[in-house]
């Protein structure tokens, strides 16, 4: 059963739901748990208040301190400032079969992206591990002297419009490595518009005052054995900044 709804509360877009799992169309600045260190709202709240049974569905994580936070019905991540397409598992059943599909790498991920420079070629890859910066805990790199291990990391894209020092990509990540998107596009010296960690000298441009990164697109297998691609709209800042670059 699909479904196109907003909650209009919390303005939440519900783009896909049956019986075991939801996609919704995460806004940008919503984060998605909680992490122990700040009091703000977040996408598990509004899951837990609307599906109250799926309390605890999924894996905790724990903090440095020892303490223990539940991500309900969280199988994957976007990060605050990302906005788009994620998914919510209501059981843990289907927690269990989806974590199994993004290990497979079965899950398409299909990002846009506004980044700097104009890229060369039209279609390209980044094929560069990464890991923790030695420098900055909240940073990962694909550059050597990293904190720990540096883990296989790819991610292949497309450029569908170029012009004016910017590029207008199309990213699919091969891998689900943290700020993987963003570690590359700066590696190969292209970063996203607006990265405030990645680039913070660049600034921001194309009216976006936030990471230009949009989940466009998330292509699965259902419990039931159906094949779901559900897309999310681009938001408001996208779409400026799309009919801004086409003009």
């Amino acid at each position: 059963m699909q479904t196109e709804n907003a909650d209009e509360e919390n303005n939440i877009e519900i783009l896909y739901e049956d019986d075991d799992a939801l996609v919704v169309n995460k806004p940008a600045g919503l984060v998605v748990h909680a992490d122990g260190r700040t009091q703000e709202p977040t996408l598990v709240d509004w899951f837990v208040a609307q599906y109250p049974d799926s309390h605890g569905v999924g894996e905790p994580i724990e903090t440095s301190d020892g303490k223990s936070i539940a991500r309900s019905g969280v199988v994957h991540r976007l990060d605050r400032e990302t906005s788009g397409a994620i998914i919510l598992c209501k059981t843990q059943d289907a927690f269990e079969y989806m974590k199994t599909q993004f290990k497979n790498r079965e899950v398409e991920k299909i990002y846009v992206a506004f980044v700097h420079g104009e890229l060369k070629h039209d279609e390209g890859e980044v094929d560069r591990p990464t890991g923790r910066s030695k420098n900055d805990f909240r940073k990962w790199t694909a550059e050597r002297g990293t904190r720990g291990e540096m883990r296989e990391a790819k991610t292949t894209y497309t450029v569908l419009a170029r012009g004016e020092g910017y590029s207008y990509i199309e990213a699919r990540p091969k891998t689900g490595r943290t700020h993987q998107i963003r570690v590359h596009m700066k590696a190969i010296s292209h970063p996203i518009v607006c990265d405030k960690l990645y680039a913070p000298k660049k600034g921001c441009a194309l009216g976006f005052d936030r990471l230009a990164l949009h989940a466009k697109e998330l292509q699965f297998m259902s419990l039931k054995g159906e094949m779901c691609c559900i897309e999310a709209a681009l938001p408001k800042d996208f779409q400026k900044a799309q009919a801004a670059f086409a003009s």
